[in-house]
């Protein structure tokens, strides 16, 4: 399969259609048969709407995600109106998404043996995605994501993270790893110090069979905790695809000046794709720079998923063998679908919308 920039990844097709790589001097037969693999925190997300006063009044960073204990998870949720509970944490939404696409998709993230970890493996698995990563026993609870949605479609997420810190290199499947075709990562969880080599050991096995490694920068507070080590992932080889929106670019890039940041990623050896609102989405190489337009969308209710389901999307059509455009297509698709009510979920089929619109 080609590399980020038509280069050969170690990995290419027999005459059956079964996927082999090169590890070494021996030819290894790897079948996937996992489209994406997800890794990321495995969260209970609390949504419900807000005013701006609220957010005001109890010190919530409009539009970003705060890191919060369990104390203060306590007494947010008890001042919160009513919400919905749904299971969420942004690679799951994303590998949500490629369920709903028809892609074959696997999730690792770490819950605890308790109400809400069952409801979040519930509510995961019944969208066909394989989730087999054992519950801890003791510690944390489930994490939960308590999230404000003003008017404006903002969301501003306090996030306790729970049981996610106690993910692990011994959550990491190799066969699960490699059984997939591209191994997405989410920034969120750079922050418990076990996850990175948690993430190292995913990335090694991925890239010794050939497959891709994606990673999502999350948010611009994020990247501000994590600039240098980011930017460390992408220059080393680790990842070769980048998701960002411009916001956390710019942060990445450390300029006010989106044109400045996207040219500086265009030096990257990576695909990098950057998300632009209502501007629409860009896939940025070394060799071509590829914008399609966002997707009409009636009125947008609740911007929480958006860029998540945008990437489910695009790996969806990588992974299927779609050139960049076509998977930004379906990115902007899935995203639209996702702004158009409140959750990070998909309420309709997203494959019945992709057919619709000529992308499948």
């Amino acid at each position: 399969m080609p590399g980020p920039h038509g280069r050969l990844t170690g990995r290419a097709l027999d005459a059956t259609g079964a996927l082999s790589a090169l590890t070494g001097n021996d030819l290894a037969m790897t079948v996937t048969s996992h489209d994406v693999l997800a890794i990321g925190n495995a969260i209970v997300d609390v949504i419900a709407t807000a005013e701006d006063d609220f957010l005001v009044s109890h010190a919530i960073q409009k539009g970003g995600m705060t890191l919060i204990d369990e104390d203060r998870a306590e007494k947010l949720y008890a001042v919160m109106g009513p919400g919905q509970v749904i299971s969420g944490g942004s690679a799951a939404n994303t590998i949500a998404g490629i369920a709903s696409l028809g892609g074959k998709g696997a999730f690792i993230g770490k819950v605890r043996n308790d109400q809400l970890g069952q409801l979040y493996r519930h509510d995961l698995t019944a969208t066909g995605v394989i989730f087999r990563s054992e519950d801890a026993t003791s510690g944390p609870m489930t994490a939960r994501c308590l999230i404000a949605v003003t008017p404006d479609g903002q969301r501003s997420m306090s996030t306790y993270l729970g049981a996610c810190q106690g993910l692990s290199t011994l959550d990491i499947e190799a066969d699960l790893v490699r059984a997939s075709r591209i191994v997405y990562l989410e920034g969120y969880l750079w922050d418990p110090p076990a996850a990175k080599d948690a993430f190292r050991k995913a990335s090694q096995i991925a890239h010794s069979t050939g497959s891709q490694v994606a990673l999502t920068l999350s948010d611009s507070f994020c990247v501000d905790r994590w600039r240098d080590e980011f930017l460390g992932l992408i220059r080393n080889g680790m990842v070769d695809i980048v998701f960002a929106n411009e916001h956390e670019l710019k942060s990445l890039y450390q300029t006010g000046d989106i044109d400045t940041a996207i040219a500086a990623l265009r030096g990257e050896d990576v695909i990098g794709v950057v998300t632009r609102s209502e501007h629409g989405a860009l896939a940025v190489t070394r060799s071509e720079t590829v914008a399609v337009p966002a997707f009409p969308v009636e009125r947008v209710v609740d911007t929480t998923g958006a860029g998540d389901l945008f990437a489910a999307g695009f790996l969806f059509g990588l992974a299927t063998g779609r050139d960049h455009r076509d998977a930004l297509r379906l990115g902007a698709m899935a995203a639209s679908e996702i702004i158009s009510h409140i959750g990070a979920r998909p309420q309709a089929s997203l494959s019945d919308m992709a057919r619709q619109s000529g992308l499948l």
